[in-house]
């Protein structure tokens, strides 16, 4: 872990960019900053200095600034600036300035070196300038956006794909992984894949969250209590271990505060999806630590699809698409296969009652998702505490609690299917006078959706202490442990085998209470009106549930100093030991084909891991021996090893080198190997089988039985990652930043049919995956459809012989990921009508997107493609301050792109604005009111003809429209 300022409060980046270098030489610089609101003549000094400064929120609320004017070196400007305020300094870094609470009077030798600091990128707490690029996202940044959560924030960045583990990815169906059955939200930088991102809280691991507990949620932490959110782009194994292929995100939250903070926001959007969040911060500090308690609560709407036009009932025709509908309507269809024969259409009675009520060759189409909701209710209540307490001058003992509830509740597709009814029931009615018909239908009408809800937990606990030494050398050592637990259920399901009891396909079942001669049967030729309640709540009571209980606890010790001095400067290294124990538990049972509950309780796993880690910072050329053209140059060098109990022992270097040819420029390099095990339940899951309908190459549909399963055999996914970047920051001027990034992954734990169901039978690619059965005419076809009739999940809802293809979606190590692109961010200040004017830009641009899905299928390039990052992202804008008010106004951009059949996706446009008042005087002091307005002009998302027959891509767009949100801040 490294360390970058345990500030009190909010951090706040002046100069919100990839970390780079910047000088701090001691020369002279013009000032001109007014009298006015101290946060104001802060951002105003950060861009006429050229430095970055962090500072609290809370720390700066109502205080004034005497202003500042004249040539000052940047240390005594800043003094000056701070005069009389109770506020110091102190220096993290070159040209990296903390504000702190000052404990005596201001003076010009105020400023001192932070001894304890958390930089994300490295394990030595003075790092110096990365080698790796960093993006910084501060409580400030995240309140000027309007998000009301970090995990909107991050799913926000240019450098993030949204397009897996997100709520709304997994309710439009569109999460090729569909592990995210709890809501949960993940990053997933670099559309490598929510579980090559590694997570961390305060530079330690959080517990896996899903059904496979694979990623981490971080949804589930208290947004107030939040001080910034580091996020490194570059894999980092040798420094952190497992599942840092992509890069790191490291919330940390606040070390202390002092005082009361009550947060309060409403949000709203066309159609619902109202959200309302209420949070509140006590701490207190004395002169040997602090302790603070923060707790939040936060209730969000759900959103129907019957609210977008686009999404509402299948037909994506009136947008230029495709009749998404199925042959699953009410009324039903008789269908042969999955083609429908004649469509049922009743008469006045309701019902089918003879061959005039059926029509030849034209199918009930309806959708699948008909009614079903987009966007969950959720419910949350959040909690973190933290305590650090200072035993003598040499020793500091911390610890910090967090604590998580998330309840939701939606709609889901209403229970469909194909059933045989014959004329033993005496709705039974034939066009064709045939004994018996297959009929697809929908029992949305009468049952309405299936009903889903679910609880996660997720508890967190570290206990850490600190000891200096005389020598400069220091000891951290930690204990942690994290927990998350969820159960979740599918209910309202139509349970098949009471259903074909009450058809009459089979005898009376003894151990139900139903006997359809005397109860009634259930009619499969009526529009949905003419079946009772009797016979439909004892066909309704199917329901699935399902329990995950994931942990981990690790102990931690890192060693760091300086072990000799160059002409340079210090050499610094850090050495470490880590002990982690991770253990997965699963429980599934279902009530929806058999007459009793039918569990299945996967046996409990673990694994057990060591790792020895080090870190040494060289640098070979510094103030004391820098000449012109080479002012500064730095060598670091990392490494890892890892012994995994269930696989073996795995090695990652990283080097990485920092160039300063002249003053406010710096060229940075790194190089290493990253890795990701494989989850406990990508190895160890049951066999199971599942059912779905697909398309052929010719366009038909399919019904496919799915295979599903673990496997013991897969080995580690590794990478290779380069990085390449410039940081440019005159003093007083513009700052931009350039990062070249590539990543090699190969190995990759997947399943490639799963992930590109809609092309698996189409695409000779996947082949090896898909086996085209006929059941119906070929005995041999039969007989393997029913040799997997007794796996978990195996549906019968549908007859055996209607499948049509076997598809194997199960775990392996197959395929590679070659990614390579650009990062941009640019940002300047300037004194504009007695305020700051600020311009700032970043981007994601995509250069290469090279897939191949197995050993022997070709390189796919899909940059641009759906299911991918797009080629470019990038959000630019400008704001103004003065005095108490700030404004400002932002442009996203989403390139256009191309679907699996190269139909172009339009590029997507939105507009941003806020407004925000600070008052810095009188009774209304300590007070924050942000407004702010999301796509201002209600830009609908750029329409996907995707086979759900949702009109959108949720990977790439919102569909919430223009949405509003008013947030109050009050600091007491």
């Amino acid at each position: 872990m490294n360390r970058l300022g345990l500030l009190s409060g909010s951090a706040i980046v002046a100069c919100i960019a990839a970390a780079g270098t910047s000088a701090c030489a001691q020369e002279r610089r013009t000032f001109d900053i007014p009298p006015g609101a101290m946060g104001d003549a802060l951002h105003v000094f950060a861009a006429q200095s050229g430095e970055q400064i962090f500072f609290s929120g809370a720390l700066v609320a109502g205080v004034r600034s005497p202003g500042l004017r004249g040539r000052y070196a940047s240390a005594d400007g800043l003094n000056r600036l701070l005069a009389g305020s109770g506020l110091t300094w102190s220096r993290t870094r070159p040209g990296v300035f903390v504000l702190v609470r000052g404990v005596g009077p201001q003076g010009a030798d105020l400023g001192t070196e932070v001894e304890e600091v958390i930089v994300t990128g490295s394990l030595l707490r003075s790092s110096g300038d990365l080698a790796s690029p960093v993006v910084i996202l501060d409580r400030d940044a995240l309140d000027r956006r309007g998000f009301a959560t970090v995990a909107e924030a991050l799913t926000a960045l240019p450098q993030n794909y949204a397009g897996a583990a997100t709520p709304i990815v997994q309710t439009a169906n569109a999460d090729p992984g569909g592990s995210n059955n709890v809501y949960a939200t993940g990053v997933n930088l670099r559309g490598l894949g929510p579980t090559s991102t590694l997570t961390l809280v305060n530079g330690r691991r959080l517990a896996g969250t899903g059904s496979r507990g694979e990623f981490a949620d971080i949804s589930a932490l208290p947004s107030a209590a939040v001080e910034r959110v580091d996020v490194l782009l570059d894999g980092a194994s040798a420094l952190y271990g497992a599942d840092a292929v992509a890069g790191v995100v490291n919330v940390i939250m606040r070390r202390s505060f002092d005082g009361q903070e009550s947060r309060l926001r409403v949000s709203a959007a066309q159609g619902g999806a109202e959200d309302v969040l209420v949070s509140h911060l006590a701490g207190r500090t004395w002169s040997s630590g602090a302790a603070y308690l923060s707790w939040e609560h936060q209730d969000t709407n759900g959103l129907s699809s019957y609210d977008r036009p686009y999404t509402a009932d299948g037909d994506l025709r009136p947008f230029g698409g495709t009749d998404r509908r199925f042959i699953y309507g009410t009324p039903g269809n008789i269908v042969t296969g999955n083609a429908p024969q004649f469509g049922i259409r009743p008469n006045a009675s309701g019902m089918a009652q003879g061959a005039g009520d059926f029509v030849a060759g034209v199918g009930n189409l309806q959708s699948t998702t008909l009614g079903a909701d987009l966007l969950p209710a959720i419910r949350r209540h959040s909690g973190y505490g933290r305590v650090s307490q200072s035993i003598g001058d040499r020793l500091e003992v911390t610890a910090d609690l967090r604590y998580s509830r998330r309840a939701h509740a939606l709609t889901g597709p209403a229970s469909v299917g194909v059933f045989t009814v014959n004329r033993s029931n005496p709705w039974f009615v034939s066009p064709t006078g045939a004994a018996s018909h297959s009929v697809s239908y929908s029992f949305l009408r009468e049952l309405g959706g299936t009903r889903l809800s679910g609880v996660a937990e997720s508890l967190g606990a570290t206990l850490g202490l600190r000891y200096e030494f005389d020598n400069a050398w220091s000891v951290d050592a930690y204990a942690a442990f994290g927990r998350e637990h969820s159960d979740f259920g599918v209910y309202n399901r139509v349970h098949s085998r009471f259903l074909n009891e009450a058809l009459g396909t089979i005898p009376d079942d003894p151990a139900t209470p139903w006997r359809a001669a005397v109860d009634g049967y259930f009619n499969l030729f009526g529009d949905g009106t003419v079946n009772s309640r009797a016979v439909l709540d004892f066909i309704g009571v199917g329901y699935s549930e399902a329990e995950n209980l994931s942990r981990a606890g690790s102990v931690n010790v890192l060693a760091q100093g300086p072990v000799f001095r160059l002409p340079g400067g210090e050499v610094e290294v850090a050495v470490g030991a880590l002990a982690r124990k991770e253990t997965f538990e699963a429980r599934a049972g279902v009530f929806a084909a058999t007459a009793a509950f039918a569990s299945t309780t996967l046996p409990g796993r673990e694994r057990s891991i060591t790792a020895l880690f080090a870190e040494a910072r060289i640098p070979l050329v510094g103030p004391e021996n820098g000449r012109p053209g080479l002012r500064g140059l730095e060598l670091s060098l990392a490494g890892r090893v890892e012994d995994y109990d269930d696989f073996g022992t795995t090695t990652n270097p990283k080097v990485g080198i920092v160039w300063s040819p002249l003053e406010g420029l710096g060229v940075r390099a790194s190089w290493g190997t990253s890795f990701r095990a494989g989850s406990l339940p990508q190895i160890f899951d049951a066999q199971g089988a599942g059912a779905t309908t697909l398309t052929r190459a010719d366009g038909s549909r399919a019904l496919a039985l799915l295979l599903i399963g673990g496997n013991t055999g897969l080995t580690p996914e590794t990478a290779e990652t380069f990085t390449l970047g410039l940081d440019y920051r005159p003093r007083g001027g513009p700052t931009f930043s350039a990062n070249y990034f590539e990543t090699r992954f190969t190995d990759r734990i997947g399943r490639p049919a799963n992930e590109n169901l809609a092309i698996a039978l189409s695409d000779p690619a996947f082949s090896p995956f898909v086996r085209f059965v006929s059941p119906s005419t070929n005995p041999a076809d039969l007989a393997l459809i029913e040799s997997y009739a007794g796996l978990p999940g195996f549906s019968t809802l549908f007859p055996i012989n209607t499948y049509a293809v076997v598809v194997d979606t199960r775990w392996v190590n197959t395929g590679a990921v070659d990614v390579r692109g650009f990062d941009l961010s640019g940002r300047y200040g300037m004194p504009f009508q007695g305020g700051e004017l600020r311009f700032d830009t970043a981007a994601s641009w995509i250069l290469d997107y090279d897939t191949r899905a197995t050993p022997t299928a070709p390189v796919r390039a899909v940059a641009g493609t759906l299911g991918f990052p797009v080629k470019l992202r990038a959000r630019s804008g400008v704001g103004w301050s003065r005095g108490d008010l700030r404004l400002s106004a932002h442009w996203s951009y989403v390139d256009d792109y191309r679907d699996r059949l190269g139909v172009r996706i339009d590029a997507w446009n939105t507009a941003d604005l806020q407004a925000s008042w600070s008052p810095s005087a009188g009774s209304l002091a300590g007070l924050q009111v942000n407004l702010t307005v999301q796509n201002l002009f209600d830009a609908d998302p750029p329409f996907y003809d995707a086979p759900t027959g949702y009109g959108f891509d949720a990977g790439q767009a919102s569909l919430l429209g223009r949405g509003v949100a008013l947030q109050l801040i009050r600091r007491w």
